[in-house]
């Protein structure tokens, strides 16, 4: 099965340290060993979904053959889905956003919101829409609504806005000539998702109505089809003559960050959407491999397969320690509940797979969660990721010489002392038998979010195969959505 060390790196320094997951106190070589033949059907499974989308048994949710095309995204050639010419439309709505939209606000949930809120907060952090239009290189401040039905926040998000307008007002000679310029961008593949056009209807009537002092577009991204196929927001788009991108059939939403439904964001933040797939793309080629131990995708997928059927470790925490890729954990929450919590094999037989993800932030956790980590059930994985050099650094000085124990913590790096916590909480998981592992990223860039977003993605396909799992439907989502319209009419009368 080739040759194994306690971490696999990438020529781009991307790593996967899996040294306290796999060994004699944990998986061992014998069990990842016993697993090879289905390993190399689930690699073979993967390279023909690669090839033309085929997956076996997976139907859409109108019970038809669907096709998986979500590791075509990070190729950009003609006849893919992410082309030249679409991504230069996309590079063509960047630069017409910038010195001229004062603020953008998307309108989305689930895959249609968590991959782009991890696109804006690696690329803008908390303080984005503080900053001047200088700092953020002309484009425009940017905001999120439609992942919840919450009419607190929404309200007060509108408002927010009306108030910019009326400082921008103030500050501008020529007002009747400059209006505040809002961009709303609604993601919907139907168009009927109720949390996302629920809020998109309010702010977009409530923002209307202050013109002449706010002005507004609308972008929407949903599914391309036109005739018997078009959806509703395709078809209120056209009637609307709002510029519209695509929510690719074969790419579920939990997937789709890779496609226009991320990228639309990335180019209103000005992200290297180039450097973006092309980290995925490097991604995919190192796991095109069958060895097993060259494979990042396939080894993270044996390795928290057999935790969780051999040693019980049906919890995964996913605890990044850097507070901008909090939002890589809530992402991964749906790609790993959605993907592979499922109550049935392809057979129609009963297993109720899948591990349940938890959030979690070092430093921050090690303060709430780390308890539970160390001292309850050792039901849990431990994911780690770590950023390696940072493009932003600080030294603690040393402000109180004569208070020893704040002395001592003087002189090093604020990197270092993540780095240390990282390391101590590793290693005292690890001395108790609790299986944890990291990935490093080499910076915080866009193209080592690629990798680490795809290698992800990349990982509940083959996971998917070693359940004999359909990890691309996600049926009990359906479950509610049939309650859902009869309870809301209901409630109604």
């Amino acid at each position: 099965m080739g040759n194994r060390e306690s971490r696999l790196e990438l020529p781009s320094g991307f790593t996967f340290d899996y040294a306290n997951l796999c060994g004699e106190k944990s998986i061992t070589i014998e069990a990842i060993a016993a697993l090879s033949e289905r390993l190399k059907a689930a690699h073979q499974a993967i390279s023909q979904m690669r090839m033309n989308g085929e997956v076996r048994g997976h139907l859409s949710k109108d019970g038809t053959p669907e096709k998986v095309l979500f590791t075509q995204l990070p190729y950009v050639e003609q006849g893919k889905l992410n082309n030249p010419a679409s991504l230069a439309r996309l590079k063509e709505f960047s630069k017409s956003l910038q010195n001229r939209v004062d603020a953008a606000i998307s309108f989305g949930i689930g895959g249609s919101y968590l991959g782009n809120k991890v696109l804006f907060d690696v690329h803008c952090g908390e303080f984005w829409n503080s900053k001047s239009q200088e700092e953020r290189q002309g484009y425009p401040q940017h905001y999120f609504s439609g992942n919840n039905i919450d009419p607190r926040r929404t309200m007060e998000l509108v408002e927010h806005i009306k108030q910019a307008a009326r400082v921008k007002a103030l500050h501008t000679a020529t007002r009747q000539n400059q209006p505040y310029r809002v961009m709303l961008i609604i993601i919907s593949k139907s168009g009927s998702t109720l949390d996302t056009m629920a809020s998109f209807m309010v702010a977009y009537d409530l923002l209307k109505k202050a013109a002449p002092a706010i002005a507004i577009e609308v972008v929407a991204v949903t599914d391309p089809a036109t005739g018997a196929q078009e959806t509703l927001l395709h078809k209120l788009a056209a009637q609307e003559d709002w510029p519209m991108f695509s929510v690719p059939d074969g790419v579920g939403g939990r997937f789709s960050v890779f496609s226009e439904v991320g990228l639309v964001t990335a180019a209103c933040i000005g992200l290297d959407i180039d450097a973006f797939l092309a980290g995925a793309r490097a991604m995919d080629e190192a796991c095109k491999t069958g060895d097993i131990w060259s494979n990042p995708a396939m080894l993270n997928a044996a390795l928290k397969y057999l935790a969780a059927v051999n040693y019980g470790r049906d919890i995964e925490v996913f605890m990044p320690y850097a507070d901008y890729l909090k939002s890589v954990a809530e992402w991964y929450v749906q790609l790993l509940a959605e993907s592979l919590g499922k109550r049935k094999d392809r057979s129609g037989n009963d297993i109720f797979y899948g591990r349940t993800p938890v959030v979690a932030v070092g430093t921050t956790d090690m303060h709430a969660q780390t308890q539970q980590h160390q001292d309850g059930k050792k039901d849990k994985v431990i994911q780690f990721v770590k950023v390696a050099t940072w493009n932003q650094d600080l030294v603690i000085p040393d402000i109180f010489p004569n208070v020893p124990k704040l002395s001592d913590i003087a002189g090093f790096q604020l990197s270092q002392a993540m780095a240390a916590a990282l390391e101590a909480n590793a290693a005292a998981l690890s001395g108790d038998g609790r299986f944890n592992a990291t990935f490093v990223l080499p910076q915080m860039s866009a193209f080592h979010l690629g990798e680490l977003l795809y290698l992800l993605a990349l990982s509940v396909a083959y996971e998917g195969e070693l359940a004999d799992v359909d990890a691309y439907d996600q049926p009990g989502v359906e479950a509610y959505k049939r309650l859902l319209g009869p309870m809301l009419k209901k409630s109604r009368g």
